[in-house]
């Protein structure tokens, strides 16, 4: 009988149809089973999925049709992240509505979703542009600000002056706007913040208890919520210097044991002090203006030269009057963050200390290795940052840093400042309140509305949602809804006199903050239905990229705490277990015209080099670096044309395959092609063999070569479900492929005929047991090859099975054997070898004799089990 090839373009739409028709994947609330709840990070709706996408969604699916063969309730819904500027600047454009575009583009991608057959269930389906959506967000923003967790005042924010609206810090870039490359503004706005700042302590101490999410975001967290014990110190400026009415400097610090290393103090541009003096200083007000434009992201202020003015004045040092230091400007000190002031003690801080050799201030060494010499302890280019003993400080010489910290906090305390200790101990967090004011069009609507007779007064909740007006232009920059005739006008809730409308909409961020509750019962007329929400939730393996792992996770947390506050939410912590995967990666290429796409080059292999020519002129391209996949460097593949040319199969099974899912994948052609061919040879064994496996009962081989079958596959079995539970999926690939071989020639014996009852028997438990195995990673081929088989209904329905622990256990290990204490080799052997044995055995080993050379060995050491040592 002729073997036809596997054909995707016809089995895969089959599969899914079947799929769809049978409502395989929607999650019933009271089905069986204990609940699981898989989601990845939701996409915004740019356009068209990425292999990045492909790569988020194949191990989301997997993990989901795992946990629903071994008897979860799996919810695995999709939605779509969908407000944002990039819809206002496609209106701009293109000249189409934000709406229109931003569904034209979610109805792609929802196509294109679908064609990689995953087991998401469609019929929980949202965008957070849909009205239904945002009125429970408005809802939500409604009882937080009847609980106190929501106030409105004016603050100091970043202006885009052609984007015309507010940037958060990280999307200031050189002082530019991210999107339009517009120096930025520094503006004072009147804006809404939630208290985020509320939660602090609860927020770092509750990430000591999320042990299924990877270490380096737990500490990004931390570092971001900036937990940190110190003192206020209130240092008096020295008369002479003072601008009228000023008479102390405030400044928060963690090491204030060394304080006599101080050598400047530093305001930020913002600082009360630094306006007084830039008044009368026109230089000093330019300074001040140019640091103002720069961005103020943390990394921004890292890799920033550090500049300073000088302000003129100075103060006196807490325990020396007669001590003066001088008081700069500096465009690394921010207002918002501990006083916006600081003392520079530049031998135990790199930055202070670049600054002081910039302005010629002196450094003087005041913590030194326990082990130095105080005498000759010198700091010039690098500061000192580690561990040791005072010096060079008075009444703190001999001391560790802590016990100053102590001697410094007691004796400040004991003094007095214009009537006040002149320090405070002081716990401080760098964690701000999250201000959510943008000023654009495309984002929802801050229910309140102002009135000059009431105030601000929040909307109705009878009246929700205050829906965008359709009938809006972007002719003009800046907000349409600013400028709309008739949406912003409307009557007060209290008084009925003549309001308007709050214009600003919603930080996107809020969009994704508790989608994943609103997934639990995504129609219901409040935000939650609770019971429900508290018996989904926390979701048991959130998926997504390592970009997210501070706010969008953070403000996740808060949101749960929240809600949790305002009724909708039983649960503090609202993801159990976070993975975060690694991006795509791929080749760039690069001709005399610019970038070139991977379609359009020809690779070729010419006498041991790679080189690469473009297929249609025959231009020699350089072949660059490996690079994460953008449109900007061209070296993008299109996931629609991998699908087509090879199927989604064989795509999920390349970006399951080809590195651990936390590393960058690097998509090559020949992985592409060799997951292809493994999608062939698989459905080759399983059609050759199945006639003849036909009305078999599957049971395990009892002796002899069907025993070896039968041990193969179980433990094949039992090792792939361990690495799938811990995400593994690299791994489990390749046991796949070590059972896959270990089947090929059975499987080939019995498609021609005459093996034995026992073999047949053994050969449909391990065909059927691969088939399950490679059910989460290629369904569709699954589905084929199960129907194959003769099996009724649906693999993707059919129960994990379970492994025999007989066929499991190792009869034999791998002993490394090392000679004078260098591993040479290994030796195979049966476990319950008597040392007698293992002697002998290691002693018939090539390199073991060769290592001897006709003489007898002076030792051999046997750990059992472990290790062999020969000693020659």
């Amino acid at each position: 009988m002729a073997i036809e090839r596997y054909n995707p373009r016809e089995t895969e739409p089959k599969w899914q149809a079947r799929w769809a028709e049978d409502q395989v994947f929607e999650t019933k609330d009271d089905a069986a089973g204990e609940k699981y709840y898989v989601l990845e990070m939701f996409p915004y709706p740019s356009g068209r999925i990425h292999m990045g996408h492909v790569r988020n969604y194949a191990m989301g699916d997997v993990v989901a049709r795992y946990k629903r063969a071994r008897g979860f309730n799996v919810l695995h819904p999709m939605g779509w992240d969908a407000f944002g500027m990039p819809a206002e600047n496609a209106a701009i454009q293109n000249k189409v509505h934000p709406k229109e575009w931003t569904y034209q583009n979610i109805d792609t991608m929802r196509r294109q979703l679908k064609s990689m057959g995953l087991s998401l269930d469609w019929s929980r389906e949202f965008a957070t542009c849909d009205v239904e959506y945002y009125q429970r967000q408005q809802h939500l923003f409604l009882d937080f600000l009847e609980k106190g967790l929501v106030y409105r005042r004016e603050s100091k924010v970043n202006w885009d002056p052609i984007d015309q609206t507010v940037l958060a810090n990280e999307q200031v870039i050189d002082g530019r706007g991210w999107r339009s490359g517009a120096l930025v503004e520094q503006r004072e706005l009147t804006q809404w913040f939630f208290r985020i700042t509320d939660f602090s302590e609860d927020l770092l101490t509750a990430l000591d208890g999320l042990d299924r999410w990877p270490e380096k975001v737990r500490t990004m967290q931390k570092n971001w919520i900036g937990k940190s014990e110190g003192l206020v110190i209130r240092w008096e400026i020295d008369p002479a210097t003072a601008p009228a009415g000023a008479t102390e400097l405030e400044v928060y610090t963690t090491r204030p044991d060394t304080l006599f290393g101080a050598s400047f103090m530093a305001i930020s541009p913002d600082h009360p002090l630094a306006r007084q003096a830039a008044a009368s200083n026109p230089e000093l007000e330019a300074f001040c203006e140019e640091c103002r434009r720069a961005g103020t992201s943390l990394a921004a202020l890292e890799t920033a030269e550090k500049k300073g003015f000088p302000t003129g004045i100075h103060v006196k040092h807490p325990f020396d009057a007669s001590w003066t230091l001088p008081v700069y400007v500096a465009n690394f000190v921010l207002m918002d963050y501990g006083t916006g002031a600081i003392f520079g003690c530049p031998s135990g801080d790199q930055r202070d200390l670049d600054f002081a050799n910039r302005y010629g201030l002196p450094v003087t060494p005041v913590v030194m290795p326990k082990d130095a010499d105080a005498a000759s302890f010198q700091i010039t280019e690098t500061a000192y940052t580690g561990e040791g003993v005072m010096i060079n400080s008075c009444f703190l010489d001999g001391m560790t840093p802590d016990e100053a910290f102590e001697e410094v906090a007691q004796r400040l305390a004991e003094r007095e400042i214009n009537g006040r200790p002149q320090a405070e101990r002081k716990l401080n967090y760098r964690l701000r309140d999250w201000g959510i004011s943008r000023q654009r069009y495309w984002g929802c609507p801050i229910p309140v509305i102002h009135c000059e007779a009431c105030g601000v007064v929040p909307v109705p909740k009878a009246d929700l949602p205050v829906q965008l007006p359709d009938d809006i232009n972007f002719d003009k920059p800046g907000n349409p809804l600013d400028r709309h005739p008739t949406w912003r006008h409307v009557s007060c809730p209290q008084c009925g006199a003549d309001a308007r409308r709050e214009t600003d909409t919603m930080d996107t961020f809020v969009d994704s903050s508790w989608y994943f509750a609103r997934f639990t019962a995504p129609r219901a007329d409040a935000p939650t239905e609770p019971q429900t929400a508290n018996a989904w939730l926390p979701v048991d393996q959130y998926i997504g990229g390592i970009e997210h792992a501070i706010l969008h996770l953070l403000y996740s947390r808060f949101f749960t705490r929240a809600m949790k506050a305002t009724g909708h939410l039983d649960l503090d912590e609202p993801f159990k277990g976070l993975f975060t995967q690694g991006m795509v990666v791929h080749e760039t290429y690069k001709g005399e015209a610019g970038w070139v796409a991977p379609a359009d080059v020809r690779i070729e292999d010419v006498e041991g080099s790679r080189r690469a020519t473009h297929l249609e002129t025959g231009e020699a391209l350089t072949i660059g670096s490996i690079e994460k996949m953008s449109k900007s460097k061209k070296n993008v593949v299109d996931p629609d044309d991998i699908i087509a040319s090879f199927g989604a199969d064989t795509a999920r099974f390349f970006m399951l395959s080809d590195s651990p899912p936390e590393r960058d994948v690097i998509w090559t052609e020949s992985g592409v092609e060799g997951a292809h061919r493994f999608v062939q040879r698989v459905w080759r064994l399983v059609q050759e063999s199945a006639p003849a496996l036909s009305g078999i009962a599957p049971t395990a081989g009892a002796s002899g070569p069907a025993l070896e079958v039968s041990r193969a596959a179980h433990k094949a079995l039992k090792a792939v479900g361990e690495d799938l539970e811990r995400l593994s999926f690299n791994k489990a690939v390749a046991r796949i492929y070590e059972l896959t071989n270990a089947l090929s020639v059975p499987l080939q014996s019995v498609a021609k005929g005459g093996a034995e009852p026992e073999m047949l028997a053994a050969c449909r438990e391990a065909v059927e047991i691969l088939v399950h195995l490679i059910a989460p990673m290629t369904p569709h081929l699954a589905e084929e090859c199960w129907s194959a088989l003769g099996n009724d209904g649906m693999v993707s329905m059919a129960a994990w099975p379970d492994f025999d622990p007989a066929l499991v256990v190792e009869d034999e290990i791998l002993l490394p054997v090392q000679i004078n204490g260098k591993k040479r080799g290994d030796l195979t052997i049966a476990r319950e070898a008597s040392q007698d044995d293992v002697k002998a055995a290691v002693l018939a080993l090539d390199f073991v004799q060769a290592a001897m050379a006709g003489n007898e060995p002076r030792k051999i050491i046997i750990v059992p089990q472990r290790i062999v040592n020969v000693v020659v």
